[in-house]
């Protein structure tokens, strides 16, 4: 059963086959749903045009999401390509390479601004800009990360963004209830990305991320496209402002801890 036919989805965030956004846009794909796919920059355009290629996407648009120019430039574009859209989704996040190593107290005015302005205001200025053309039943979806609810070190900055993310993702979704379209964020644990690879110390914590987690699996960028299929389809039609984990569980923890060895275990 295709839980998204006839329904259209903008997926910002694309930048390479690891992406989050791309496990999202093939699910979303294999669901059924018409995609258009945004970038950020020039930069990316040769990796991610082969991308949309491979699945028969036609709408492929740059859009840096600090400028209000380029987002109004980008919603009049999917505008005029679709009429009306059901579903945007939201895979955005930044900070300085230095903000993400050692203390959060040694964040800088600048390189705060810049993680909140991208990471966080951006769902609110895209949402926004395509609230005219969301359809009634249509769907609202951000990515985040244990990390804006317990500390994560060196993630700093990115935390205090994730934060502030969910929160808007709460205001949101009171604000577009009226309109019937929901607003929820997925919560993922690590996953090898362009933008995981930037956080001090990431590779080390994604090797004992399996030996904590309760479900012991990693997270793919598959486990994530199929929950955002779900919370985007008519199943979760009266789901709004949660933040749902995809993460083997990993959130429930108290306190991190190898894994005793059971009887059967041993042998």
């Amino acid at each position: 059963m295709k839980l998204l036919s006839g329904k259209i989805a903008l997926i910002f965030g694309i930048a390479n086959k690891r992406s989050i956004a791309w496990g999202i846009a093939q699910a979303f794909q294999q669901h059924g749903a018409q995609v258009g796919f945004s970038y950020a920059g020039k930069a990316l355009e040769r990796r991610v045009k082969p991308l949309a290629e491979s699945i028969g996407v036609g709408f492929v648009e740059s859009c840096d999401v600090s400028s209000d120019e380029e987002i109004a430039s980008i919603a009049d574009k999917a505008k005029d390509t679709f009429g009306q859209i059901d579903i945007l989704v939201h895979a955005i996040g930044f900070a300085n390479k230095d903000e993400l190593q050692g203390n959060y107290y040694n964040t800088s005015r600048e390189g705060f601004h810049v993680a909140m302005d991208i990471s966080v205001y951006s769902f609110t200025a895209l949402a926004k800009a395509f609230q005219p053309m969301l359809r009634p039943g249509g769907a609202l979806l951000t990515l985040s990360y244990n990390g804006g609810d317990r500390v994560t070190p060196n993630y700093n900055v990115m935390g205090i963004a994730k934060a502030a993310l969910e929160a808007s993702t709460r205001y949101l979704a009171y604000d577009f209830g009226p309109q019937n379209v929901r607003v929820n964020a997925i919560s993922a644990g690590p996953v090898r990305t362009l933008a995981a690879a930037g956080v001090s110390g990431f590779k080390t914590m994604y090797r004992q991320f399996t030996e904590f987690a309760p479900l012991q699996q990693e997270i793919t960028i598959e486990d994530i496209g199929n929950t955002a299929v779900y919370l985007c389809s008519d199943l979760a039609a009266k789901t709004t402002g949660e933040v749902v984990f995809v993460d083997s569980g990993y959130n429930i923890l108290g306190v991190p801890a190898p894994r005793e060895k059971n009887i059967d275990e041993q042998g």
